[in-house]
């Protein structure tokens, strides 16, 4: 491969998309790039790669059980490579809130694991009420309702900061040994 391996974990597919127009910015530069899920990652896969990316959605404030168990379980290979990880979730629609510093799942979940990404971002997800399920739809309009953010149950609002993701990509693709 030998390209730069985009890894995803993702509740909801948004978190992929990003990962998509990642792949798309990168391979702009003339580098080449792959999507996988991190569920799907395997040790072969870090091996091969010049450089990783990991992006993560949060649910109910917290990353899914698989990219702690993935970052764990392979810390000295995402070590050896030039390396990044984002974060995606709602909250950080909110400008306080929208960088790798102030944004408070982020600065909990690299409290909670000893990697140290040498890139950080955030970026702010996607409110789809009409796909979630009956718990997850009032769950997140409840929690929406508290922090004045959207609650129509029909709503779908992409707070997603595009030009953002595509500047990560481009930082992404010139970090050292990714070319």
């Amino acid at each position: 491969m030998a390209g730069i391996l985009i890894l995803y974990s993702t509740v909801d597919g948004h978190t992929r998309q990003i990962c998509e127009r990642l792949r798309v910015v990168i391979e702009a530069t003339g580098q080449s790039a792959v999507v996988k899920p991190v569920a799907q990652a395997t040790a072969q896969d870090l091996a091969q790669c010049a450089a990783v990316v990991m992006g993560a959605a949060i649910r109910y404030g917290k990353h899914k059980p698989e990219v702690t168990a993935f970052i764990a379980r392979h810390q000295a290979a995402l070590e050896a490579r030039p390396n990044a990880f984002f974060s995606v979730n709602v909250v950080a629609r909110k400008p306080e809130k929208n960088r790798p510093e102030t944004n408070p799942y982020l600065q909990k979940f690299l409290r909670s694991i000893r990697w140290k990404p040498q890139m950080l971002a955030v970026f702010a997800g996607r409110l789809d009420y009409p796909s979630y399920g009956f718990v997850d739809r009032n769950m997140i309009r409840l929690i929406m309702w508290m922090t004045k953010g959207p609650t129509a149950p029909d709503s779908v609002v992409e707070f997603t900061d595009w030009a953002q993701v595509e500047a990560f990509g481009a930082a992404v693709a010139r970090m050292p040994a990714a070319h």
